[in-house]
């Protein structure tokens, strides 16, 4: 049997019409229903006819989540993964997927976390592709207002900080590509700290079952099942990097052979197939990809 991984997408993968598909599936319909229940707007409002407020955090988030899950729901009814784990937003996904904790409190969580990073202002984030990583590691060292915030794949990071901070970085090192982020602050960095804070007390009221199945989680790529620390991992992943790249490195190492990217597009797939390139790589972004 081959060992197969689920990973899930984060911001920057929302995309118009994702989810429509869904409408037709009794489970996908009650979903909606309830996530309206919760949210106080219509995901698939959202998602169908208002480009504009789907990119932005507030909305984005709970969109991915709620259509990445149903995916998920409907992919499990024919297979199980023998490992999880998900971009930023996408890790809320793999902690439901795992059994970690109820759909609707991960959904309740998301909420809080989407506004809570909406409004917080102030610093700035910035993508950098086909740098010279010695270099770079240099400069942020000398640079302790920023960080990389995603490590994405040897030759893709973002790093994140006070605005002053990101443009020294992006002036000192060489890339083929350096390009500003449109988001609203340095997320994973320390200046979400406030934000950090204040959603930790809200993520302590959630209860965490232990996973049924292993968790890489963005701020530490180690699988585990314990409900302890996979909540601890949580808490530090708003100021904490997402270590995108070595979590590609760990699913060869823990034995996984093939890796089902679930959600809208294909960004995941793409970064792991530059770090690890012998893995089988498959997209579920649709109902059409689910061939039940």
């Amino acid at each position: 049997m081959t060992k197969t991984a689920w990973v899930f997408p984060g911001q920057g993968s929302q995309s118009q019409g994702m989810g429509i598909d869904l409408l037709d599936v009794p489970s996908a319909q009650e979903k909606f229903a309830q996530a309206e229940n919760i949210l106080g707007w219509s995901v698939i409002e959202i998602c169908q006819n208002n480009p504009e407020k789907l990119a932005y955090t507030l909305y984005t988030q709970p969109c991915l989540y709620v259509v990445e899950s149903i995916l998920a729901d409907i992919m499990r009814q024919k297979e199980k993964p023998n490992l999880v784990a998900g971009h930023s937003l996408g890790e809320y996904v793999a902690l439901y997927v795992a059994g970690v904790f109820e759909w609707s409190d991960g959904l309740r969580l998301v909420k809080r976390r989407a506004e809570l990073m909406e409004t917080t202002a102030g610093g700035m984030m910035a993508a950098l592709m086909n740098f010279d990583r010695e270099q770079l590691d240099k400069v942020i060292a000398s640079t302790p207002e920023v960080v990389i915030a995603n490590d994405n794949s040897p030759g893709q990071v973002v790093i994140s900080g006070t605005p002053a901070g990101v443009e020294a970085v992006m002036s000192q090192v060489k890339a083929k590509r350096a390009k500003p982020l449109n988001v609203s602050g340095a997320f994973h960095s320390p200046l979400m700290a406030p934000a950090a804070a204040e959603f930790q007390d809200i993520l302590e009221s959630v209860e965490f079952n232990q996973a049924f199945v292993p968790v890489l989680s963005n701020v530490e790529p180690v699988p585990t099942v314990d409900a302890s620390v996979l909540k601890k991992r949580l808490i530090q992943q708003m100021t904490g990097g997402v270590r995108w790249r070595e979590i590609s490195l760990a699913l060869p190492e823990n034995g996984i052979e093939r890796v089902v990217e679930i959600g809208p597009g294909n960004v995941l797939t793409g970064l792991i197939k530059r770090t690890c390139s012998d893995l089988i790589l498959e997209n579920v972004s649709n109902l059409g990809h689910l061939a039940l």
